[in-house]
């Protein structure tokens, strides 16, 4: 009996951790994402395109994996669910997958594979592959562009964890900013300068500029700071201080505001062939966050700064 291929990314994903583990590549250290990156490719090669209006392919993966796609259901994700009763019977082996990673680690004699190494292996593998057409061909490189799309993103976001950790204080300051802020203009106050003691109205600025960061938008941004206040209300009764990553969204914000501030620094600390003495203190800073927090060894850490280098500077 025909058995369907797995539709989560997430379980495609612990497929593959679990074959390496039971290979003789188990020594192999494969850097964070490559699996996950890998498994999108092979997720989006098995789904059909569904006929529901707004939902392309990458959000029916995310759906599938149970995540949240903004303007969709429980219910729209059972009626796809439903609309292919094929879906999954077609795509990409795990097992060409795990042999491509293979081959790519015999063909290199490498330590350690990223992302990148895994998606030009199963691109190279194409031309070798028997059974697929050239339409499907045509296909699976689209896909692999998808999945490198989808690990810059991881790529970027990871550094810029890396980074924002590294200036931790700064995160901190601009929280205590936006809160003062919101406190003030959810009560309808003033803020009193602590340079100039003068009273200032609300900073709607700053306030927009890291709502905007998770897509909060004006109609929508009196709400949320009243949400933040709540929080802070409940922390505050059992005896806690309420901390930026306390609420998911708001940290998400914060990092990201804060990240797009410093998107010059990480520019130039991670592309500079000869960093000052500052810049390497901060790099040396970031990577030992990247390994002893994230998984990476200090070659991999290195390659994912000098990737996402280039990508901020293109």
């Amino acid at each position: 009996m025909p058995i369907p291929y797995n539709l989560k990314v997430s379980e495609e994903e612990k497929i593959y951790a679990k074959l390496i583990g039971q290979s003789d590549m188990r020594h192999i250290h494969i850097a964070p994402h490559a699996l996950r990156t890998a498994a999108i490719f092979s997720v989006l090669t098995r789904l059909k395109e569904t006929k529901k209006q707004g939902m392309d392919l990458v959000k029916k993966m995310r759906m599938y994996d149970g995540e949240e796609v903004e303007g969709y259901k429980e219910a729209d994700l059972k009626e796809m669910q439903n609309e292919f009763l094929e879906e999954g019977m077609s795509g990409v082996d795990p097992r060409y997958v795990i042999n491509r990673i293979s081959s790519a680690l015999i063909k290199q004699n490498v330590e350690s594979i990223n992302a990148l190494d895994i998606l030009r292996a199963i691109k190279d593998g194409l031309d070798q592959h028997a059974s697929i057409t050239k339409e499907e061909r045509e296909r699976y490189l689209n896909f692999i562009s998808v999945a490198r799309k989808e690990y810059d993103e991881l790529a970027k976001k990871e550094v810029q964890k890396a980074f924002v950790y590294s200036f931790e204080e700064s995160a901190k300051t601009l929280f205590d900013n936006y809160l003062d802020n919101i406190e003030a203009f959810c009560n309808w106050v003033k803020i009193r300068d602590p340079l100039t003691d003068e009273e200032l109205d609300p900073d709607e600025r700053l306030m927009r500029s890291i709502e905007e960061q998770i897509g909060v938008s004006e109609n929508a941004k009196k709400a949320f700071r009243e949400e933040i206040l709540i929080r802070i209300s409940a922390y505050s009764r059992k005896g806690r201080k309420f901390e930026y990553h306390h609420h998911d969204r708001l940290r998400e914000a914060i990092e990201k505001k804060l990240f797009a501030d410093l998107k010059d620094i990480v520019k130039i600390t991670t592309s500079t062939k000869t960093p000052d003495a500052n810049q390497l203190k901060r790099m040396n800073e970031v990577i030992k966050r990247l390994i002893e927090e994230h998984g990476y060894t200090a070659a991999s850490a290195n390659d994912l700064l000098r990737y996402v280098g280039s990508l901020l500077n293109r």
